[in-house]
C-alpha cells in the first residue's frame, strides 16, 4: 500500500511549540484524510527547529465508492418540504427521487444518492491547504509582500517550503504538488542552513530521513535527545564531574539544534559562593546551558554544559569562548543581586509603619523586604486586595490553626508574616521560580528559627500530585493558611475554575489541602473554617481525584463522602477501612443481602406498605428472624461505639458478624408475610439492616 510523506520546512519554530506542533499536523492530516473515506495503517510525527514532517504509511489509494438511501418527506408533503430535501440530496426534481411505500406511514420520497470513489492525491491536495491555513499556532505571523493581501498565509514563522510525496513502497513516488500562497509543494528540501544549504531531492521516508542526516539534520527529536544527555554525560565523566541532568531543559535545548555539538564551559570558582539554585537557573535561563557537579562532594562545580548547532573547524573553542563570557556576566548580575538582598534598602525611614503592623526588626533584610512588600501596596488581585493584605489574613489564619495542627504559635506567627517577604528581594525579582527558596536562604542568614526557615520554603507546595508535602508543624500551617486564604478569596469573587480553564490554579491549591490534611493526618473541619458549601463540594472533588489516584474504587468513595463532610482525614480512613471490608468474603456477602434487604424494603415504602415504626419482639415468630433481631441490636451497638472512636475497622468487624444472620433470614423467612402486622414488624427488621449499615456507609451505592 502507498505511503505519504509530508514535510513543512520554515524558519526556526520556538522549542516549546514543536512537539504539540507535530502532534497536531498529525491529527489534523490523518483525520481529514479518514473523513474523506480513506484508511492508514500508522503515522508518525517528526519535527526540528525548522521543520514539521509526517510520515503515513499503508494508506489507501482510493477511497470507497459511496452509496447512501436519504430519506424525505411524503410525496403529499408542502413544496417547501419538498424543496429543501430536493436541495439537501442535490436532487434538481423530484422524479429523480425514489418512491417508497410505508403501510403506516404512507408513501414518501427517498434519494439515492452515489459517490464514486476518489484517489488518495486527489484528496490530500484538496484537504492540506485548508489544514495549512488553519494550523493551531498559539502565535503567527505574515511575512513579505503577499502579507498585504487579505486572507494571506499566516505561520508561526515564515514558511519556505513544502513536501508531499506519495507512492508504494518499492516503486517511483510522485508529486502531489498543491500550492498555498505561491508555495507549491514538491520533492525538495533542505538540510542543515549552514552545513548542507544544497537542495535534497526526496522521494519516501527512508531516504528523505537518510539524506536530511547526511545533511547533517537529525529528524527524530527523541533521538536527538538521547545524544545531548549521554554526550553530556560522558563529557563531565571524562573531567571528574556528573551532569545535573534536567527533563524540561534537554526537551528545550533538543528543539533548538539540528546536529547537536555538546562543549564544555567554565566560569570562575568565585561564583560559586552564589547558592546552587541561582547559579543553575542562571546558566539554564540565560544560555540553555546544563550545570555540572562534583561526584563526590554533589555540590556544584565551575564547569557547565552547552549545546552548539554547529560542528566548528576548531572544535567549538570560540563557542566555548562566547557563551563562557555570557555566563560570566550573568553570573555577575547574580551575585550583585545575592549581595544586594542581605544589605539595607535605601528607604528604611519610610518602612516604620509597616514594620509596626507586622511586628517586623527593620535591622534584618528580610523584614526590610516583607514592610517594603507592604509599604509599596504590591497588589495581589484587583479584588483582594495587596499582598501586605494577604499577608495579614495568612496570618490571623495561621494563628487559628496552630492551635488545631499543634504548631508553635509564636514561631507559626513570625513565619506567616516573612512567607511573602522574598517577593520583594532581587534574586526572586530575576527568577520567581525561587520564591519560597530565597526566602529560607535569607532566614537562616539572618538567624531564624530553622522552623519558620522552612516554613517560607514549604508553605507552596505541594505544587503538583509529585511535590512532597511539608511536615514541620509550622510549615503545614503555614502552607494550609495560604492555600485557604486563596481558595476562599477566589470563591469570595466568584473566580471558580471552568472546564479546562484555571487561571489562579486553584484546583492545585485544593489538592495540595486535601494532600497535607490526608498525608499528614490532619484533623480539620474544613466547612467551619472556610464557611462555605460550595467550596467544600470543591474539595470533595479534588479529594475523589486523590483517593481514586490512591487506588480507591469511586463507589466505595461515594457511599461514604455525604455531603457535609467536612473531616476529609476521616472520609480517607472509612474509604481505607470499607475497601478492606467489602473485599473480604464477608463483606461480599453483607454487602448482597443489605442489597436485597434495602432494594425490597425501597419497594414497599414506594408502594406505600405500612412499616412499624420499631421492632417488636413479640412479632417475632421464627428463629431466623429473632436471630437476626439479636445480631442487629448488638452489632449496631458495637459499630456506632466503634465509629464514635473512628475505629471504622472495629466498625466493619462489627458488621461482619450480620452476615449469617442476613444470609439465613432470607433464605427461611418470607417477608410478605400474610398476617399484615408480622408484615410490618419484618420491613421495620430490614429498616435495621439499613440502619446499621448505614453507620458506616450507605451501602446502596456500592456496585456488585
Amino acid at each position: 500500500m502507498p505511503n505519504l510523506l509530508l514535510e513543512l520546512r520554515s524558519e526556526e519554530i520556538p522549542a516549546r511549540m514543536q512537539r504539540k506542533a507535530a502532534g497536531d499536523l498529525k491529527k489534523l492530516v490523518t483525520d481529514a484524510l479518514v473523513e474523506a473515506g480513506l484508511s492508514y495503517e500508522g503515522a508518525r510525527e517528526y519535527w526540528t527547529p525548522r521543520r514539521l514532517a509526517l510520515d503515513i504509511h499503508g494508506l489507501t489509494a482510493r477511497s470507497g465508492d459511496v452509496r447512501e438511501e436519504r430519506k424525505g418527506p411524503r410525496t403529499d408533503a408542502n413544496e417547501k418540504a419538498i424543496e429543501g430535501f430536493l436541495r439537501g440530496a442535490g436532487l434538481s426534481s423530484v422524479s429523480e427521487a425514489q418512491v417508497v411505500s410505508d403501510p403506516k406511514k404512507g408513501d414518501f420520497y427517498v434519494a439515492v444518492i452515489s459517490r464514486p470513489g476518489r484517489s488518495a492525491e486527489e484528496i490530500v491536495a484538496e484537504v492540506m491547504p485548508g489544514i495549512i491555513r488553519d494550523f493551531p499556532w498559539p502565535k503567527s505571523m505574515r511575512w513579505g509582500k503577499a502579507s498585504t493581501r487579505p486572507g494571506a498565509l499566516r505561520w508561526v514563522r515564515p514558511l519556505q517550503s513544502i513536501v508531499c510525496t506519495f507512492g508504494p513502497e518499492h516503486e517511483e513516488t510522485t508529486v502531489i504538488p498543491f500550492e498555498i500562497d505561491g508555495i507549491t509543494a514538491s520533492n525538495i528540501t533542505y538540510g542543515h542552513r549552514f552545513h548542507a544549504p544544497e537542495p535534497i531531492t526526496v522521494r519516501r521516508f527512508d531516504d528523505y530521513a537518510a539524506n536530511l542526516e547526511k545533511a547533517k539534520v537529525i529528524l527524530d527529536a527523541e533521538r536527538r535527545k538521547d545524544i545531548i544527555l549521554h554526550d553530556a554525560r560522558d563529557i563531565a565523566f571524562a573531567n571528574g564531574l556528573e551532569l545535573v541532568d534536567d527533563e524540561g531543559l534537554l526537551e528545550e535545548v533538543s528543539g533548538l539544534v539540528e546536529w547537536p555539538q555538546v562543549l564544555m564551559g567554565s566560569f570562575e570558582e568565585d561564583y560559586l559562593y552564589i547558592p546552587s539554585e541561582i547559579i543553575r537557573l542562571t546558566i539554564k535561563t540565560n544560555q540553555k546551558c546544563f550545570v555540572t557537579r562534583k561526584q563526590v562532594e554533589e555540590t556544584l562545580s565551575n564547569k557547565f554544559i552547552l549545546v552548539a548547532n554547529i560542528q566548528a573547524n576548531d572544535g567549538g573553542k570560540e563557542i566555548v569562548h562566547g557563551n563562557g563570557k555570557v555566563v560570566r556576566a550573568r553570573l555577575s548580575d547574580a551575585l550583585h543581586f545575592w549581595k544586594r538582598d542581605q544589605g539595607d534598602l535605601p528607604d528604611l525611614e519610610t518602612l516604620d509603619a509597616s514594620a509596626a503592623k507586622f511586628g517586623l526588626d527593620l535591622k534584618k533584610p528580610l523584614d526590610q523586604r516583607m514592610a517594603k512588600l507592604d509599604a509599596l501596596d504590591v497588589t495581589f488581585h484587583a479584588k483582594l486586595g495587596t499582598q501586605g493584605a494577604r499577608v495579614g489574613r495568612i496570618r490571623a489564619l495561621a494563628k487559628e490553626l496552630a492551635k488545631i495542627i499543634g504548631a508553635d504559635a509564636v514561631l507559626a506567627d513570625r513565619a506567616a508574616v516573612l512567607a511573602k517577604a522574598d517577593l520583594r528581594t532581587e534574586a526572586v525579582g530575576e527568577f520567581p521560580e525561587l520564591q519560597g527558596l530565597m526566602g529560607r536562604k535569607y532566614a537562616v542568614l539572618q538567624g531564624e528559627d530553622a522552623s519558620v526557615a522552612a516554613a517560607i520554603e514549604d508553605h507552596y507546595k505541594p505544587q503538583g500530585p509529585s511535590d512532597r508535602v511539608p511536615e514541620d508543624k509550622v510549615a503545614i500551617t503555614i502552607a494550609l493558611a495560604d492555600k485557604l486564604d486563596t481558595l476562599t478569596g477566589f470563591w469570595a469573587i466568584d473566580e471558580k475554575p471552568t472546564g479546562s480553564k484555571d487561571p489562579f490554579a486553584l484546583r492545585r491549591a485544593a489538592l495540595g489541602v486535601v494532600r497535607i490534611l490526608l498525608e499528614r493526618r490532619v484533623r480539620l473541619p474544613l466547612l467551619a473554617t472556610t464557611k462555605d458549601a460550595d467550596l467544600l463540594s470543591f474539595f470533595h472533588d479534588r479529594l475523589k481525584v486523590y483517593l481514586r489516584d490512591q487506588g480507591a474504587r469511586h463507589d466505595l468513595i461515594d457511599a461514604v463522602l455525604t455531603a457535609d463532610a467536612d473531616d476529609l482525614l476521616m472520609v480517607a480512613r472509612r474509604v481505607e477501612a470499607l475497601t478492606a471490608f467489602i473485599t473480604s468474603e464477608d463483606g461480599k456477602n453483607l454487602l448482597a443481602g443489605s442489597k436485597r434487604a434495602t432494594q425490597l424494603l425501597a419497594a414497599e415504602e414506594k408502594k406505600g406498605t405500612v412499616i412499624a415504626d420499631g421492632v417488636s419482639a413479640a412479632l417475632l415468630k421464627l428463629d431466623a428472624e429473632k436471630e437476626l433481631f439479636a445480631a442487629i441490636s448488638g452489632a449496631s451497638k458495637e459499630a456506632a461505639d466503634a465509629v464514635a472512636g473512628e475505629d471504622f475497622r472495629s466498625a466493619m468487624a462489627a458488621l461482619s458478624k450480620l452476615r449469617g444472620p442476613v444470609d439465613r433470614f432470607f433464605e427461611e423467612v418470607l417477608v410478605n408475610d400474610e398476617d399484615a402486622a408480622i408484615r410490618a414488624n419484618r420491613l421495620a427488621l430490614l429498616r435495621l439492616i439499613r440502619e446499621a449499615t448505614g453507620t458506616v456507609a450507605d451501602f446502596s451505592k456500592i456496585s456488585g
